[in-house]
């Protein structure tokens, strides 16, 4: 059996299976520090999992090694049924991997660039089609070092899918991108996941995160220390509503701790997160207990808990880019 036939035989036994995507006991180490511990997490065809974690969480090297970028030392990941340590070769025919950065030939046009990596794979996609999905059709004589930030980062999409990749990596999609940018690509991941692609993104944006990815993994020091839905996460936290507001030197955090429904108080001098199970008594509290003490209350805004504040709770630190 030729390498093509039973690289194509994995691959539908993968998708019967429903598992396009296993790490096994991942392990990395660099001398004496262990970047990655034992990470196991499978993602099925068509979900969109979200990899988030603090700088040196361990997530890139995770990536890399599922990528076949770099060797672990224990464990591995099956790609559409192929193992990663055997079949290395044959997986990165499969994948379709966006960097934060791209470095490409700037003699070439758009439409030449996606031509010509187009031409190293056997099969793969049609470039001006590519150009069109990422709403680039009109940029195909430009070169790369002319395109915007978004710009370049939807021709870095259209790179990552000239092969008509199994699985695509997506690493911090949208960083540097302005808002405008960042929810056009938005529609173009959420376009690929309607045509079944299965995406694997890292991302330092929360909201991103949370409307994107069907699921999520949060990484720490080298291990997942929570993976399930958005929601899911959030309700961990046991809190109906946040309400997040800035209160005088006076005020004791002790004293917020006893306002009728509240679970915890999150302080950072005089600005304070009150997480509550019932979102009225607490502020008709909080309001009250402000006024009996004359203590000035501002910059009061009541929300709903987000992952942001999952993330808080789990990790103890704010998500950052790396």
């Amino acid at each position: 059996m030729s390498e093509m036939t039973q690289t194509a035989s994995s691959v539908l036994q993968a998708s019967a299976s429903g598992v396009m995507l296993e790490a096994r006991e991942l392990v990395k180490r660099y001398r004496q520090r262990t970047a990655v511990n034992g990470v196991s997490f499978q993602v099925p065809h068509g979900e969109i999992f979200g990899l988030l974690g603090p700088n040196g969480a361990g997530k890139t090297t995770t990536l890399e090694m599922i990528e076949g970028i770099r060797k672990p030392d224990s464990g591995t990941a099956i790609l559409a049924g192929l193992d990663i340590r055997h079949r290395k070769n044959a997986v990165q025919r499969l994948i379709g991997v966006q960097l934060q950065a791209t470095t490409l030939f700037p003699e070439l046009t758009l439409l030449e660039t996606l031509t010509f990596f187009r031409s190293l794979y056997p099969t793969g996609r049609d470039p001006r089609q590519l150009l069109s999905e990422v709403h680039l059709e009109e940029k195909a004589k430009a070169r790369p070092q002319d395109l915007s930030g978004g710009q370049r980062q939807r021709l870095a999409l259209a790179l990552a899918l000239v092969n008509d990749p199994q699985i695509l990596f997506l690493d911090e999609p949208t960083a540097s991108l302005d808002p405008q940018s960042r929810r056009m690509l938005w529609d173009i991941v959420l376009a690929l996941k309607e045509q079944g692609t299965t995406i694997m993104l890292t991302t330092h944006f929360m909201d991103e995160a949370q409307i994107l990815c069907d699921r999520i993994a949060i990484m720490d020091n080298g291990e997942i220390i929570a993976l399930d839905t958005a929601a899911h996460l959030i309700d961990r936290l046991g809190a109906q509503a946040t309400i997040d507001c800035k209160l005088n030197s006076h005020t004791v955090a002790a004293d917020l701790e006893t306002l009728p429904a509240v679970t915890k108080i999150r302080q950072s001098a005089e600005h304070f997160v009150i997480f509550t199970a019932e979102m009225q008594p607490t502020l008709e509290a909080l309001l009250q207990y402000a006024n009996q003490r004359g203590i000035t209350l501002t910059e009061l805004q009541v929300s709903t808990p987000t992952l942001e504040d999952v993330f808080l709770e789990l990790t103890g630190r704010q998500l950052r880019p790396e």
